[in-house]
């Protein structure tokens, strides 16, 4: 197969897991962090503990896949039209989300398992607002590499 070809699906199957992950961070924003204070002092403790298993189920391998491929994507010759600072930007969004991640986010919820605090879960949902823009600016930057690929197809 040669190299543009691996290139191009790198580069889409890179964009598919970012988009999944793009979807759900959207979700767990607007949706999931805000309902947690709908879920009971007295069975959150158990609510929590079961959110990060079933979460880290979830986006563990799509993350995996999104650095993969992103280091990937910096491996190989690039494709004609994708400047070699895109991928470099790329990886660098992903090198942040992990940071926040497992620095800012993984820290709020293991402190949450403990128990319900309105302090520590206003602090989850404000911080999460990050990852929340760094995946959003990773979808762009990797729908503007597809673009570039389509349009010097």
């Amino acid at each position: 197969m040669q190299e543009s070809r691996i290139f191009e699906l790198t580069l889409l199957l890179h964009t598919c897991a970012t988009f999944v992950m793009v979807g759900i961070i959207w979700m767990v924003q607007l949706v999931h962090y805000p309902l947690f204070a709908q879920v009971g002092e007295t069975s959150f403790r158990t609510y929590e503990i079961a959110h990060m298993n079933a979460m880290s189920l979830l986006v563990m391998p799509v993350m995996l896949v999104e650095l993969l491929t992103g280091l990937a994507l910096i491996a190989l010759p690039s494709s004609v039209g994708i400047a070699q600072w895109m991928p470099l930007a790329s990886l660098g969004l992903i090198a942040a989300l992990w940071f926040v991640t497992l620095f800012v986010n993984l820290p709020q919820h293991s402190s949450l398992s403990t128990g319900f605090s309105a302090d520590l879960h206003s602090t989850l949902v404000q911080s999460n607002w990050i990852r929340t823009a760094l995946w959003t600016g990773r979808g762009i930057l990797v729908l503007w590499m597809l673009e570039r690929l389509t349009a010097s197809s």
